[in-house]
């Protein structure tokens, strides 16, 4: 009895001892990472930032579903990553190859979960998820299909497996929002330095374009363009960056009018400096508050924005994976599948609650007040 007792107290102390010397290797990582950042007040702001477990713990849960999609063929799909077939070292997930090559003339796709049991098949690995997003499961009876050991969160109304839809559609997601961040952004930028900068009669007619451009009903408006053209994600893109750049515009202009007459300023007109260099080299490095700030919420808004679309039949065509597509399913079944609601109304809280927290604790580092 006082041999085990004795181990399990070596044992408590060996997990102590590693737990503290893991707590020491982070620390020591945060502050190889501080000592990269010469501006005192940069670094101010990332201490504050640091502070907030809730938005670090959020940046780690954002990144890990952004990692999971971007390598989402490694873990959902239809083709092994890789197998010795015949001598042949093979990587299906990144190559196609003709039937011909496994003997088989008689087709034009190869099937490869029919190789398992081929005796030439030396060895393959397997996506944890041998699904692909565009693949209905013809062994069963009905769809949509409660979730089960082969289908671990159901299937949809055409047997196709839920999360790997998710996986997929993650990837539509987050690139749709981070394009229309990228345009809007810089489109706001831009129009907002030149009306903040110039002043007098330019931004007086900035501002009437703004208001006019501002009482229009963004989603009416959209939803009649998609209507009238064939909607694509680049056409959507597009439409969505329309009406995406005038918030940051606006803060810009302010953040322009307030620095246009600051000392260095002024000192840069006197050595004779070209205004477009005063703008971006001087004054927008100065004004980059409004763009860190809002940039998380901006993304937040530009995933839910696809969602709703594709939830109102405007979106992304079929069969492209879509979050907003399971849960236009989920109120068609919603007496009978209720995975198609409850999971990806999970992965969309999930995105959108870390993305707000990530935001909030941006907005909390560069508050001026503190």
């Amino acid at each position: 009895m006082i041999l085990v007792n004795s181990y399990f107290d070596v044992e408590r102390f060996n997990i102590k001892n590693n737990f503290k010397s893991d707590l020491r290797r982070i620390k020591k990582g945060i502050l190889v990472l501080e000592k990269w950042i010469t501006d005192e007040a940069t670094l101010k702001r990332y201490k504050r930032f640091k502070k907030r477990k809730t938005a670090i713990a959020a940046v780690f849960v954002f990144s890990f579903l952004v990692f999971l999609s971007i390598t989402a063929e490694l873990w959902a799909n239809s083709k092994p990553i890789v197998m010795f077939y015949n001598g042949s070292l093979l990587f299906p997930v990144y190559q196609d190859y003709h039937p011909t090559k496994f003997g088989r003339s008689d087709i034009l796709y190869m099937d490869y979960r029919s190789l398992k049991d081929d005796p030439k098949n030396k060895f393959d690995i397997w996506p944890l998820i041998e699904w692909n997003p565009l693949e209905s499961n013809e062994e069963l009876t009905s769809y949509p299909s409660a979730p089960s050991t082969d289908n671990l969160f159901g299937t949809d109304d055409r047997g196709r497996d839920v999360l790997t839809r998710l996986l997929y559609g993650f990837r539509y997601s987050i690139g749709f929002a981070v394009l229309v961040w990228i345009i809007s952004y810089l489109v706001g930028v831009l129009i907002g330095a030149i009306m903040g900068f110039s002043g007098g009669i330019v931004d007086l007619i900035g501002m009437r374009f703004f208001e006019v451009w501002e009482s229009l009903p963004a989603l009416t408006v959209l939803i009649t363009l998609i209507a009238i053209l064939d909607p694509s994600f680049i056409l959507l893109v597009a439409f969505q960056s329309l009406f995406g750049w005038m918030m940051i515009a606006t803060y810009m202009r302010a953040e322009f009018l307030k620095l246009r007459k600051r000392e260095f300023v002024e000192a840069a007109h006197s050595l004779g400096v070209k205004k477009y260099k005063i703008m971006f080299k001087h004054i927008l490095p100065n004004a980059l508050a409004p763009i860190i700030t809002f940039s998380p919420f901006a993304v937040a808004a530009g995933i839910t924005a696809l969602t709703s679309l594709d939830y109102l039949g405007f979106g992304l065509k079929p069969p492209t994976p879509s979050w907003g597509e399971l849960l236009q399913q989920a109120k068609s079944n919603f007496t009978t599948a209720w995975w198609l609601a409850v999971y990806p109304s999970v992965a969309i809280f999930i995105t959108v609650f870390s993305l707000n927290m990530i935001g909030e604790a941006i907005r909390d580092a560069f508050d001026p007040r503190k």
